[in-house]
């Protein structure tokens, strides 16, 4: 039977990497596709597919009540002249707002938590405030789906959620397109960090290792990829650059070439990931991962056998662990980034995701 599916997200980017094979394949069966994101003149990618844009503006960052009691009115609004028959949402806003909106209009919705971003990583105000509107928001909710064992403790220890839960393994990888490649060969070892410059992502521990690292090893190299989110790092990253500690190469909407120059990815997150689709696509590329030891970057990586765990917020560590894997055989290396492979093969296939989103669409 033909359904109405509502996705709500923050970012055309998030669906974009993650869930237009989903997309896809509801289209394939028949369904009509809604999206409710920001404006963006990249939506256009998924107008060509067959899906329907409604363009809602979101302060992605923050917590401002009136902005965000706006979204709420929005999405309100939306489902009732919409009538979808389920909701999927991603990301902290639309599944907050959007789920006191679906409670409100009596909606089915599925919310994914891809984690908390820094949210939870202190107890203060913003944490509490999060809490009850988790609250308020997911206890009611139709289903919620969670990517890491850590993150759902954390929800049910803090009665944010009731029974309506399950698991899935991160947001997935597809295979295919993150095919696995050879290891560059040669004497130079190249790095590289994926991800927002910001604190929170751990960007002052790998700045910090690969200028000790560089002291040690000249022949090592590492790329920083990504937006410069805190504008203080904006003159960090120019003199590391300018120094050539480091080789800034900015947002890359495709990071395969970069994954497949380079030996070995670092996540050094301080927290809040759900699971890092970062360390999927590198290890299904067989690229070796060294990443702190957080919920969803531990669940990926086995330590020792496919890459190296490190204490978070330990700069020292992570040089310790970066050594390591300097010091490894090109053989070893390659023999690591095979196990990796294998274990995102069997655990954490995209299509494992999908089916579980298709199953929800057609019980409904």
């Amino acid at each position: 039977m033909r359904k109405k599916v509502l996705f709500l997200s923050n970012h055309f980017i998030t669906l974009y990497n993650f869930r237009k094979e989903l997309i896809s394949q509801l289209l394939e069966e028949g369904h009509e596709v809604y999206l409710s994101i920001p404006k963006s003149d990249e939506n256009s990618f998924f107008i060509k597919m067959g899906c329907k844009i409604i363009e809602t503006p979101m302060d992605r960052r923050g917590i401002n009540p009136f902005k965000d009691f706006a979204l709420i009115l929005r999405y309100i609004k939306i489902m009732k002249n919409l009538k979808p028959d389920i909701v999927f949402s991603y990301t902290i806003k639309p599944n907050i707002y959007g789920s006191i909106a679906s409670n409100f209009t009596k909606n089915r919705q599925v919310s994914n938590i891809t984690g908390t971003g820094g949210t939870f990583l202190k107890e203060d105000v913003l944490s509490r405030i999060a809490k009850s509107l988790y609250k308020i928001s997911l206890k009611k909710s139709y289903k919620v789906f969670f990517q890491n064992i850590g993150d759902r403790e954390f929800f049910v220890k803090n009665n944010m959620v009731k029974s309506n839960y399950d698991m899935l393994p991160g947001s997935g990888v597809n295979l295919k397109q993150y095919s696995l490649c050879e290891l560059p060969s040669g004497g130079k070892i190249n790095f590289i960090y994926i991800g927002r410059i910001m604190e929170i992502k751990g960007i002052d521990e790998f700045l910090r290792a690969a200028k000790l690292i560089k002291q040690s090893y000249p022949s090592t190299h590492f790329y920083v990829a990504g937006f410069i989110e805190e504008d203080r790092y904006k003159h960090i990253i120019e003199d590391y650059h300018e120094k050539g500690i480091i080789d800034y190469i900015g947002f890359q909407k495709d990071i395969k070439s970069w994954i497949k120059k380079c030996h070995c990815t670092i996540l050094p997150s301080h927290g809040g990931e759900g699971i890092p689709n970062v360390l999927l696509e590198s290890a299904a590329m067989g690229r070796v991962c060294i990443a702190s030891n957080i919920n969803g970057s531990k669940d990926v990586i086995d330590n020792g056998l496919s890459g190296y765990l490190f204490e978070a917020r330990n700069s020292q560590d992570l040089v310790n662990q970066v050594r390591n894997f300097i010091e490894l055989s090109y053989q070893q290396k390659r023999e690591m980034g095979f196990f990796g492979r294998r274990k995102v093969e069997t655990e954490f296939d995209r299509q494992i995701i999908i089916d579980a989103y298709l199953k929800e669409v057609k019980i409904i």
